[in-house]
């Protein structure tokens, strides 16, 4: 014969858990595309990978997609280390339009443009490897990235203009900044 007082128990526990949880939030569309909102002017593009039994091809970035008005002008490889953050940065004459080749990627983005809709928002973006695509960051948006896999990240950035070794147009906050609602936690970097 079963104690009911005893499971009794253990059904009021499951309801008071129950009571205090959050529900997760929808996070892909019926077509399964993300419905995570991004800062106005950020977009995404899908790249496309061809695999057979040799290894694969990535195409990385192609005008004739359409996917971004500005040309092709100038490029290069950053590299970070696992757990170490490259940001707060901000640009005032040109976008960053990033293709991450290798590792995984958080991408912290931060709106303070006083016309944008998305102002005083916080974007989260994850970039992996193993999922090629191109995102841009808007020029007069913070942004930061944190490496969150166990080896280097390797990006490949398209800025919309060339780098100017006389006056880059770089500006920077430290990542632990009380002017941005974000914390990296325990993660270092500058």
């Amino acid at each position: 014969m079963r104690d009911d007082s005893r499971h009794g128990g253990n059904a009021d526990l499951l309801q008071q858990t129950l009571a205090t949880a959050v529900q997760d939030q929808r996070t892909v569309d019926e077509q399964r595309q993300s419905i995570a909102p991004l800062l106005d002017g950020m977009s995404f593009y899908n790249s496309i990978r061809h695999d057979d039994d040799r290894g694969s091809v990535t195409e990385i970035y192609d005008p004739r997609w359409g996917w971004h008005p500005d040309p092709l002008v100038f490029s290069y490889i950053f590299t970070i280390r696992p757990g170490m953050v490259k940001g707060w940065g901000l640009h005032k004459e040109h976008e960053d339009r990033y293709f991450v080749l290798s590792g995984e990627l958080e991408l912290v983005l931060y709106d303070p443009r006083p016309d944008s809709g998305t102002c005083g928002k916080i974007c989260r973006v994850y970039l992996s490897g193993s999922r090629p695509r191109l995102i841009n960051v808007p020029k007069y948006v913070w942004h930061a990235d944190h490496n969150i896999g166990t080896s280097d990240v390797v990006v490949i950035n398209f800025p919309t203009i060339q780098y100017d070794h006389t006056s880059p147009d770089k500006y920077r906050l430290p990542i632990d900044t009380d002017l941005i609602p974000y914390s990296f936690g325990s993660a270092k970097g500058w």
